[in-house]
């Protein structure tokens, strides 16, 4: 009786122990157990699996040349590894590539927040002369002429068939299903202290203490999804240049959440930081310097170490091991 009431007594002094090893407040960076998909629009994998086809085609740009996943490629983190992604002209996009993951919690969309839906958000890049340069008759035409889409189409959109409606449906569904998966530092939110390093450990207390990383980048994506004005030279004026103006949101610009962030170098709406020691650093010394207007951040002192640690911390926000197959596309 006393070894068994002894064993009794271990699991439970080490949750303890575990427990006290946890920082405070790490439940807040928790993963949701559920994907948000809209009432008009629940989750149908038939309808997912038409819309990966589609991120996949070409057949959505006017010259049939590059494909959403051009500019959003899974093995970037749904982005390109270029300041500014090649559009269907052969020349460079307004902006860096935005990463796509996660994008059923992102909203607004669109670095300058313009886009309200996932649905909203394809017809820009989809039609933009500098993107993909297409138009929806084109494509509805295009895809009714390929026998496997045309039954797709008909079979999941019973009544509808290939319409602009649909397509966009379709895309916005599989986009949904991007996720992150997951990662170190969610097995340490998960109660396994050896997860991740002391290094990534004193990165995590910096990020959401001395640094206040976390004013910006919070919760389990890393984004507070609103826009800021970091500091960066620029013409660009981001939300503030939407139809019709606001000068109180000039320069200001969505925050990205930081899953995956390692490969999804450079960084920033513009792309011109190229590494996470030259962001670190941006924002340790409080912005680019010569910016006389008003920003969001303050600045902090940054060691080397810190630096190695912050970096140490958000290598951890990775995932290693979702593997996105590249679908097979229906013949002409």
């Amino acid at each position: 009786m006393q070894w068994k009431a002894a064993a009794a007594v271990v699991p439970l002094l080490f949750w303890a122990i575990q427990s006290l090893a946890q920082p405070a407040g790490l439940d807040a960076f928790r993963r949701p157990d559920t994907v948000p998909f809209p009432g008009n629009a629940p989750y149908d994998r038939g309808i997912a699996t038409l819309g990966k086809m589609l991120f996949f085609d070409p057949r959505l740009s006017g010259a049939q040349n590059i494909s959403c996943s051009s500019c959003h490629n899974p093995s970037f983190g749904w982005e390109t590894p270029v300041p500014k992604a090649i559009g269907a002209a052969d020349n460079p996009v307004h902006r860096h590539a935005p990463t796509i993951l996660n994008a059923a919690w992102i909203t607004p969309l669109f670095w300058d927040g313009r886009a309200a839906s996932l649905e909203e958000q394809a017809i820009g890049p989809i039609t933009a002369t500098d993107e993909m340069n297409a138009s929806f008759e084109d494509i509805v035409a295009r895809l009714t002429a390929v026998t496997e889409y045309k039954a797709w189409f008909e079979r999941l959109f019973p009544g509808q068939g290939i319409r602009k409606e649909t397509i966009l449906t379709a895309l916005a569904t599989y986009q949904r299903t991007i996720v992150s998966g997951v990662a170190g530092f969610d097995r340490w939110v998960s109660g396994d202290t050896s997860a991740v390093s002391e290094a990534a450990k004193r990165g995590f207390t910096l990020f959401t203490g001395r640094a206040n990383c976390v004013s910006c980048h919070s919760g389990w994506m890393f984004t507070d999804n609103r826009m800021h004005d970091i500091g960066l030279p620029a013409t660009d004026l981001g939300g503030g240049g939407v139809p019709p103006q606001d000068p109180t949101g000039y320069f200001r610009f969505k925050t990205p959440g930081l899953r995956n962030i390692v490969l999804r170098a450079p960084y920033m709406h513009d792309g011109s930081l190229p590494s996470l020691t030259a962001v670190i650093r941006h924002y340790a010394d409080g912005g680019a310097a010569g910016i006389e207007r008003q920003t969001d951040i303050n600045g902090f002192a940054a060691s080397q170490g810190d630096i190695a640690d912050l970096i140490a911390f958000l290598e951890t926000l990775t995932d290693n091991e979702t593997n996105v197959p590249t679908p097979i596309l229906p013949a002409n």
